[in-house]
């Protein structure tokens, strides 16, 4: 099976943090992180996704239509933006593993339109931390 990976980046903040726990228990959970003022990361998500060839183009999905649907439903809503505004993590404190989930769970059924699948999206907060759901090969 063939699949296609496609690289984008967007930078954000935010604050890690959750209402269930007190200023000290945040601090110990998320460190540094759980700075009341926020913090930034230039964030790389990279998206992998197989399926059949068409064989009139020679393609999984037509890349402009991945980047289109992946400037729509993530950089945009994400880029240049406070993450905890964000609706998807109202009950879910935006680390970046939870980052993640809200990609493939907004981004699965749109490219499952297409006829393609998406198998894997990788977040890469810093050069130490990055966090994939889906198949990891």
């Amino acid at each position: 099976m063939i699949a296609l990976t496609r690289r984008y980046r967007f930078p954000a903040a935010h604050v890690l943090s959750s209402d269930r726990f007190s200023p000290e228990e945040n601090r110990r959970i998320y460190g540094k992180c759980a700075n009341p003022a926020g913090h930034g990361h230039d964030y790389a998500v990279e998206l992998t996704v197989t399926g059949p060839v068409d064989p009139r183009d020679g393609s999984i999905l037509a890349r402009a239509e991945l980047d289109a649907l992946v400037q729509d439903r993530v950089v945009s809503r994400f880029g240049h933006r406070m993450l905890n505004d964000d609706p998807a993590f109202r009950d879910r404190v935006p680390t970046a593993e939870n980052v993640c989930a809200v990609i493939h769970e907004d981004l699965a059924p749109r490219i499952a339109d297409t006829g393609a699948r998406l198998v894997r999206v990788r977040v890469e907060e810093t050069r130490r931390n990055a966090f994939t759901l889906g198949e990891l090969r």
